[in-house]
């Protein structure tokens, strides 16, 4: 082990902070604090909802096959568990819906998706927004 540079004075104490040099903020110390407080005021939303809203929060639109491979759930759960929940509660809403796409004949031999295999997109709506906005200010 290498040799400790810390004063031997504060050997007894329970703890002892790095200084700023090294750490000059830790936000996430009070994670389970703040999101404890936050799902009190907030009684419609669990946990597992939150990390999800913070989660897609930077998106502007996503798929749920694209949310299910990269939060590493399957697309059965990310949609019953997550999307569906959450756009009936009014954090989430349709961005593209399935009548969205062009009935152009170029758009029909140039892409993959068509009227009839079209994957909506979502989008956190004005709602959802504010509610992590207010989470992070907690932080």
């Amino acid at each position: 082990m290498p040799k400790s540079t810390v004063k031997k004075s504060r050997m007894f104490r329970d703890m002892s902070k790095l200084p700023d040099k090294y750490v000059s903020q830790n936000y996430l110390k009070n994670l389970r604090t703040s999101t404890n407080n936050f799902l009190e005021k907030n009684p419609d939303l669990s946990k597992g909802y939150l990390y999800f809203l913070l989660f897609v929060y930077d998106l502007e639109f996503f798929t749920i096959s694209w949310a299910a491979e990269n939060y590493e759930m399957s697309k059965r759960n990310v949609a019953e568990r997550m999307v569906y929940p959450l756009v009936n509660m009014g954090y989430l809403y349709k961005h593209f819906d399935k009548l969205s796409p062009s009935q152009t004949l170029e758009d029909h031999l140039f892409r993959e998706e068509t009227k009839f295999n079209y994957r909506v997109r979502y989008a956190m709506s004005q709602k959802g927004r504010m509610a992590v906005q207010r989470f992070y200010n907690m932080l």
